[in-house]
């Protein structure tokens, strides 16, 4: 198994798991990262894009969310997930491997969270249905799985999705 991390927890080393410390954001950081999961396992037969937040960020609703909000949710939720499946598939091909994209319920239903994030895994749920299309006749399989929402600080927060403002002032008048 191989995670990539900007920071190596404790807890991420004891999962026995291959670390590769890279930012995903970063313009090389995909292929750096595949490549050194190469070096170290062989090649992959699976790939599981898990990256994703920014959800908490940018709650203010469509016109509050600024032009480098937007670039960095889908750097993040979207354009990682794209250039690490472009730097694993040729192996996954020859693997006739698999990919799972995790996206989020909020894809399907954007009014439940943060523009810009549900916005960026609606885009990543099509890329699946894309990708599943153009490669499922080479022996790769691609699937999307999208949890719903767990209680975080984003959800729970005063002003968060799960209490927008409004409503926390109404609770509180």
């Amino acid at each position: 198994m191989v995670a990539a991390a900007r920071t190596q927890t404790p807890e991420l080393r004891q999962t026995g798991a291959f670390v590769g410390p890279v930012d995903l954001t970063e313009p090389d950081g995909p292929e750096r990262l595949v490549a050194a999961a190469g070096r170290e396992l062989g090649e992959l037969d699976l790939l599981v894009n898990n990256v994703g937040g920014g959800d908490g960020e940018a709650t203010s609703g469509f016109l509050g969310v600024h032009d480098q909000a937007w670039q960095q949710i889908f750097g993040l939720n979207f354009f990682a997930t794209v250039k690490t499946t472009r730097a694993a598939l040729p192996g996954l091909i020859r693997q006739r491997g698999a990919i799972i994209n995790i996206s989020s319920n909020g894809a399907r239903i954007p009014s439940s969270g943060p523009v810009a994030y549900t916005t960026a895994k609606a885009a990543l749920t099509a890329l699946g249905k894309a990708l599943a299309e153009e490669f499922g006749p080479q022996g790769v399989r691609v699937n999307t799985v999208s949890p719903g929402a767990g209680a975080d600080r984003a959800l729970e927060a005063p002003g968060g999705v799960r209490r927008p403002a409004r409503a926390q002032a109404r609770r509180t008048a």
